[in-house]
């Protein structure tokens, strides 16, 4: 049996579109970083860009679970000694509400040049207004498995 491969030129990429009201961070940003990854397709390959493009929205709504909003913390580093900065969850999403999210997709693919790539195919909009409607995205649930 021959293993098939797939040519760039091949490849159908569809769009898609999810409302991140109400739902938990974690399991978009998880189920995002399957459907940019080509996961949910027959024909994935690791190597290859073979997945779609996804659209979310309302992503300064997604619920954080528990006392995350004021325990998670994101660092970063200025480049000089001593320069570690933190801040929260809250203040984050406060500052830039776009940010947990792009943070937590970003954290959920590879960490390569192809990681890098897949990640342009993800836009992320603070609230309900995107300008993707001439790709006739087409509107995907998030399962929850638990409630």
């Amino acid at each position: 049996m021959k293993t098939i491969y797939v040519k760039p030129s091949e490849l159908e990429r569809k769009w898609y579109l999810v409302d991140a009201a109400g739902q938990r961070m974690g399991r978009i940003a998880s189920q995002v970083a399957s459907i940019l990854r080509g996961k949910n397709k027959p024909y994935y390959s690791p190597h290859l860009e073979c997945g779609d493009y996804v659209i979310i929205i309302n992503a300064e709504k997604a619920v954080m679970t528990g006392r995350k909003g004021e325990d998670k913390i994101y660092y970063r580093h200025t480049g000089y000694p001593g320069g570690i900065r933190q801040m929260t969850y809250n203040k984050a999403l406060k500052r830039k509400p776009t940010f947990p999210m792009e943070k937590a997709i970003k954290g959920m693919l590879p960490k390569n040049r192809l990681g890098r790539k897949l990640f342009t195919n993800v836009k992320i909009y603070a609230d309900d207004k995107h300008s993707h409607q001439s790709q006739k995205p087409e509107v995907i649930e998030i399962l929850k498995t638990r409630s």
